[in-house]
């Protein structure tokens, strides 16, 4: 059976104890679930569906078993490896000490993207392919201000993780 990750938005050990987000998605009937990170990244076996089948189905199990639902984005796990092997961030000189981030849309973009590059104080957007905005940033006073650009350009249909991140969910 194919691997998959579940990104969810906006879930940290405050909001969601992973054993009970766990459960919820075996309940489901996926199978070898693991939770990464404690911060909504769910790793399971599934029978071959579309992403979009599976949101649902992994959305719909968390209102039945947590009384609530986290907005969720699937990628296989085959999708992820690709991507670090291709690296997108190779093409671009980034600065010393910048952090990576992967942002996965749920959908592809209704409008064309803006030209890429984009920069707001030390934080750039560097490109879009498929689904994936790639950005990086050097931390600083004001955080993460790249989420500033992510949703200004691409909305909040969303959901953002580390370089190293997507890198530990792929190997899981």
């Amino acid at each position: 059976m194919p691997r998959y990750i579940a990104f969810l938005r906006g879930v940290s050990p405050t909001n969601a104890r992973m054993p009970e987000l766990k459960r919820c998605f075996e309940e489901a009937g996926f199978t070898e679930v693991k939770t990464l990170l404690s911060s909504g990244n769910v790793v399971f076996d599934a029978r071959s569906a579309t992403p979009a089948a599976l949101e649902r189905k992994a959305e719909a199990a968390m209102t039945k078993g947590l009384g609530r639902s986290f907005q969720t984005i699937v990628r296989s796990s085959a999708a992820l490896k690709a991507l670090l092997e291709a690296d997108p961030f190779a093409a671009h000189r980034l600065p010393a000490g910048a952090k990576r981030v992967v942002t996965f849309l749920r959908q592809p973009p209704k409008q064309a993207a803006p030209a890429l590059p984009i920069e707001l104080d030390g934080a750039q957007v560097l490109s879009l392919v498929g689904q994936e905005v790639f950005s990086a940033y050097v931390p600083g006073p004001r955080g993460p201000v790249f989420m500033t650009l992510i949703e200004k350009t691409f909305g909040t249909d969303l959901t953002t993780r580390t370089w190293d991140t997507v890198r530990k969910c792929a190997a899981a």
